[in-house]
């Protein structure tokens, strides 16, 4: 049987599930990385970052962002300090700014090809995280000639 030009065959099975597999680690870091990135915007806007202004800028419960900080906390990315509210570790800095340069990154390329700032803004939350690097790259690439004003 013909398949239409439009499908495409499925991958070897061991290609596919490193698809999958790349996409689940995606899902479990992406949380670790929205919550540091957050974090670190109301450090610097606020001056603090305090778990009730993440559940609310979140639209979790508080109970979650509790859960997600011992987490955050566990894997080295944030400080609690009583009656000071959470601090990022250098590993969590680091994770923040690469998180939102990415989200950056992603939001100018979607604003290039054509899609409304608030839109774009959205698409990114998700997108950022499942980018790979190799997408990632050929943003910054098409970015940079459409910046020249080159195709």
């Amino acid at each position: 049987m013909r398949r239409p030009a439009t499908e495409r065959p499925l991958p070897p099975a061991d290609d596919h599930a490193a698809r999958f597999a790349r996409q689940r680690e995606a899902d479990r870091s992406a949380t670790a990385e929205d919550y540091v990135e957050l974090i670190a915007d109301l450090l610097r806007e606020d001056g603090e970052a305090r778990a009730v202004d993440i559940a609310r800028r979140m639209g979790v419960s508080q109970a979650t962002v509790t859960a997600t900080v011992g987490r955050l906390q566990r894997d080295g990315l944030v400080e609690t300090k009583p009656y000071r509210g959470l601090f990022l570790t250098e590993a969590g800095q680091q994770m923040a700014r690469t998180a939102k340069a990415r989200h950056d990154l992603v939001v100018r390329f979607l604003i290039a090809v054509g899609l409304d700032s608030e839109t774009a803004e959205e698409d990114a939350e998700g997108l950022e995280h499942h980018a790979s690097e190799k997408a990632l790259t050929a943003f910054a690439q098409f970015l940079a000639r459409h910046d020249k004003g080159q195709p």
